[in-house]
């Protein structure tokens, strides 16, 4: 039976660690957009991978259980990359938490119910899930085990209560990390293990949207006040994608792994600290 890695965001992150899991593995790319999908197919099977693609809108439950169902008459799902999302200058709040909160939690759930045993997945968040002030725990439980389809109806999700699109990423982000905390033991019952990856500044063209935005300023200071003093790169999130998937990672699940260049340290002790 073959095996098969679904990446979801055929960006530069999702392509790289898809090169480091899938040798072997027959690699489902999928995308808001097509073009964006066949342009990493092509650089992918170029490389020797046995790629194909589709289309997937990561907010519509309907599309992502199209896609799962495209990816188990492939072969078996032995591999997730989720690597889709929008940043706090690509979108308002509401689709902020639509794509990045709710259709992280369709993702999970979705998968959570047909991933091979030992297989593995990694989220993409983000160092600004470690940024936000620290929740109440009846929010932490309401973010990680809520159903899906009823999480944007919480009362701390309203549109009154988050108004600004940096805040809906932070809380999205935090919420990621919490969901893939509770779904690890949905999954550990199907032998499958889960886990998140929260990078900092990494060049990639979401990356770059950001440092020419109305963040760019602030986004230059995290790098340069930084403890590693520079941005990241897609292989270097990739090599950690690599332990987390592989055997070498098969003890770990339900964890958020930080991997910033010490941007978070700097804010909270260091010289980004907030007056």
């Amino acid at each position: 039976m073959t095996s098969v890695t679904v990446v979801i965001g055929a960006g530069s992150i999702g392509q790289a660690i898809a090169r480091r899991v899938s040798s072997g593995k027959h690699v489902l790319l999928a995308d808001l957009r097509q073009e964006n999908a066949d342009a990493a197919a092509k650089v992918l099977s170029e490389a020797g991978f046995d790629v194909s693609t589709t289309v997937v809108d990561i907010s519509s439950r309907e599309s992502v259980h199209a896609l799962v169902e495209a990816a188990t008459a492939i072969g078996d799902v032995t591999g997730v990359v989720h690597a889709a999302g929008v940043s706090p200058s690509q979108a308002p709040p509401a689709v902020i938490l639509k794509v990045d909160l709710y259709g992280t939690a369709v993702i999970l759930e979705e998968f959570g119910n047909v991933i091979a045993p030992g297989g593995s997945c990694v989220v993409i968040a983000s160092m600004s899930g470690h940024r936000l002030a620290a929740l109440t725990a009846d929010q932490d439980r309401l973010l990680a085990t809520t159903p899906a389809d009823a999480l944007l109806d919480l009362e701390m999700l309203q549109p009154d209560k988050v108004t600004d699109p940096l805040n809906a990423y932070q809380i999205s982000k935090r919420g990621n990390a919490l969901r893939v905390k509770a779904e690890s033991v949905r999954w550990g019952k199907r032998g499958a293990r889960v886990n998140t990856m929260s990078p900092g500044i990494v060049i990639t063209p979401l990356a770059k949207d950001e440092l020419t935005g109305p963040r760019g300023e602030g986004y230059r200071r995290m790098i340069d006040l930084s403890p590693v003093g520079r941005a990241g790169t897609p292989d270097e999130i990739a090599s950690l994608a690599a332990l987390l998937m592989g055997q070498e990672g098969a003890f770990i699940t339900g964890s958020d792994f930080l991997i910033d260049g010490g941007v978070t340290a700097s804010f909270f002790y260091g010289e980004l600290q907030p007056k």
